[in-house]
């Protein structure tokens, strides 16, 4: 059966300037008066068909107990070091390595102690001490091929891709993978990344309206035969993928915005958060299954975190401590100063590390800001307070990968599946 989805054609202005777009938007619009929402063919004079549904495949609300929180065990991730510098910007010595070799025995390491997922990032350019950088699709694929478990999650730039080329990227991996392929939409914040590739820097609404229409045709080539999208920024025509996922592959994305809750709401599979207080964390979890229950459904959540095991909280403490005292200021500042005016781009103000000092950016996903840094003990009980406030999934990063994805799988992830299990127990015996 044809489909045809997504927004009706108003500009097709991928690859325009945002405002010639939203000229051509406007002019199209006033062509359009009068025409219903026939889209293109009601205004080439051929009769207009009716409004085209939005491809939105609705997932169904995961198990819940009594009180409404989550049955299923917390998911664990961890952040692939396909880029130089580890995880902080800071001088002091990491025993970590952006090197095949290294990741396809982290990613052997990490699926033997217990997580799940594996997030590859996106960086074509030097950026926050990434001087070297492995393309995210590529190199997700080599560690499907060296695991048996392990889901990689590829970071993607919608101004990059075409999406039905990526959708068919994806399928394929999906396939030979045995369905471990999971793609993560990020609409970007690096304009310098942009202007140095040749590609159009559109602002912040443009940026996360683009991303819409990009995710609507990944889902909509993946489960849909003949489909026709109408958007302002892609179009397809009739199109049909042989062979489609049986399972598709599971879309993530990141931002604090208004404008990203809400597509996390309305679109994703998995709605991302920078770090935060479990406060502020709850809030945004609300914010977003309220967009969700518009749509009739509601997104899974991953929380940013870095994590610092040690033996006392002091000692780890003192890590955290060193990591900043030892920061490469300048690249500190560089990252701060564009992720800000990306930020400042929102219309709302609510645009990611819009709350974030110098400390908070040398973790560049806020992760010190979660608190995950102390004893097994205490970071256990810290990531089962996040677990209660909705968050489905924990992405962690590490000083030294390799050996801290080892310990935290041996020491801490049982002390959380031990929570769980005593959280459960109660919830079952209080009476509904």
């Amino acid at each position: 059966m044809a489909l045809a989805c997504g927004r009706i054609a108003r500009a097709q202005c991928f690859g325009m300037p945002a405002r010639r777009a939203r000229r051509v938007a406007r002019r199209r619009r006033r062509q359009s008066r009068g025409a219903g929402r026939g889209g293109v063919a009601g205004r080439l004079g051929r009769p207009a068909a009716p409004a085209p549904p939005r491809c939105l495949p609705l997932r169904p609300d995961r198990p819940t107990g009594r009180g409404g929180q989550q049955m299923s065990d917390l998911k664990f991730a961890y952040w692939v070091p396909n880029v130089s510098g580890g995880l902080v910007i800071s001088k002091l010595p990491q025993r970590t390595s952006h090197s095949p070799a290294y990741n396809i025995d982290l990613a052997k390491a990490a699926e033997e102690h217990g997580f799940e997922y594996a997030l590859t990032q996106v960086r074509y350019l030097a950026s926050y001490g990434a001087d070297a950088q492995h393309e995210s699709t590529s190199f997700s694929q080599l560690l499907l091929a060296h695991t048996e478990r392990l889901k990689v999650i590829a970071a993607v730039h919608p101004g990059f891709w075409q999406p039905a080329v990526l959708a068919k990227l994806a399928a394929t991996a999906q396939e030979w993978s045995g369905n471990r392929f999971a793609l993560n939409v990020v609409s970007g914040w690096f304009k310098k990344e942009f202007t140095n590739l040749g590609e159009p820097w559109l602002d912040h609404e443009e940026r996360y309206r683009r991303s819409e229409e990009f995710i609507e045709v990944l889902k909509g080539a993946w489960t849909t035969d003949d489909l026709t999208f109408r958007g302002d920024f892609y179009r397809t025509r009739d199109l049909t993928f042989r062979p489609q996922p049986p399972v598709p592959p599971e879309v993530f994305q990141g931002g604090n915005s208004t404008s990203a809750r809400r597509m996390g709401g309305r679109l994703s599979d998995w709605y991302f958060m920078n770090g935060g207080t479990v406060d502020a964390i709850a809030e945004q979890v609300r914010e977003v299954e309220s967009y969700g229950r518009e749509f009739g459904r509601r997104p899974r959540f991953g929380l940013n975190g870095f994590a610092v095991v040690r033996d006392t909280e002091e000692e780890a403490r003192q890590v955290v401590q060193d990591i900043i005292d030892h920061a490469d200021a300048d690249k500190v500042r560089d990252f701060g100063e564009a992720v800000k005016a990306a930020g400042r781009a929102t219309a709302d103000g609510k645009g990611m590390w819009a709350g974030s000092d110098f400390s908070d950016l040398v973790q560049y996903n806020d992760g010190f800001k979660t608190g995950l840094v102390g004893t097994a003990e205490q970071v256990a009980q810290r990531i089962v307070d996040y677990k209660r406030v909705g968050v489905d999934l924990l992405l962690l990063g590490f000083l030294h990968v390799r050996e801290e994805v080892e310990r935290f799988g041996t020491q801490v992830i049982p002390l959380v599946r031990e929570l769980e299990a005593s959280d459960r127990a109660v919830r079952d015996a209080t009476p509904a």
